[in-house]
């Protein structure tokens, strides 16, 4: 099945890089550009992408009020595509906000060309693109700035078992499932199938949403 992508940044130059590099993928189809958010959605809703690779910082509408917008529609949208993050830094300070919208992760605007095009697949796929090192920055960055726990969401954490519980706390620590699969003595594979099973229980949209519940409900605390 092909992926339909559009590409909402301010940089024609960045725009016509991506699409030259992406559209020559067999299973990837660049459907439309924009140069800034509120411009990003109108084209997402006229063209419907599997995939929108947002910028963070742009004129008009940034990339956060645009990703809200595109996943959390008004009455009478249907249509939410799985959203990228595209930033110049590990840890802009829109993108935790980002996360909790519902964007799918971000990627560094220098990433390698295979890298922009293995991400754009692994989110379409469902999977969240968050690195375990951007993890741990995005940790650090809620360690500084986030609020206390919310009661809400540690009551729900009472719906996990032990295991499903162990393994969200070391995703959210920024394990990857290999690393968790060989801390816990578990094939990776049953890894997997606990993150789905968390996932589920918690409502949880991907990997990225699940680090930031952990750390919002209490079960792990910055720093510790």
């Amino acid at each position: 099945m092909t992926i339909r992508v559009i590409i909402v940044d301010d940089q024609a130059m960045v725009r016509a890089g991506f699409a030259a590099l992406l559209s020559a993928q067999p299973d990837i189809d660049v459907v439309g550009e924009a140069p800034d958010g509120r411009r990003g959605i109108e084209v997402s809703r006229s063209t419907h992408p599997d995939v929108v690779l947002m910028d963070v910082r742009m004129p008009e509408m940034d990339g956060l009020a645009a990703a809200r917008a595109l996943l959390d529609p008004p009455v009478g949208v249907v249509h939410r595509p799985k959203v990228l993050m595209l930033t110049t830094f590990d840890v802009d300070d829109y993108v935790y906000e980002a996360l909790r919208a519902g964007a799918s992760g971000f990627l560094l605007k220098d990433a390698p060309p295979a890298d922009l095009i293995s991400a754009v697949r692994v989110v379409a796929a469902g999977e969240a693109l968050l690195a375990p090192s951007v993890t741990r920055r995005l940790i650090a960055d809620f360690a500084q700035q986030r609020p206390a726990p919310r009661k809400d969401r540690s009551l729900r954490l009472k719906g996990l078992t032990p295991r499903e519980t162990e393994v969200l706390e070391l995703i959210a620590r920024g394990l990857s499932n290999q690393e968790i699969a060989d801390h816990l003595v578990l094939a990776e594979q049953t890894v997997k199938t606990h993150l789905g099973r968390v996932l589920a229980k918690l409502g949880l949209r991907d990997r990225a949403q699940a680090v930031i519940f952990a750390y919002e409900s209490g079960l792990v605390a910055p720093g510790g």
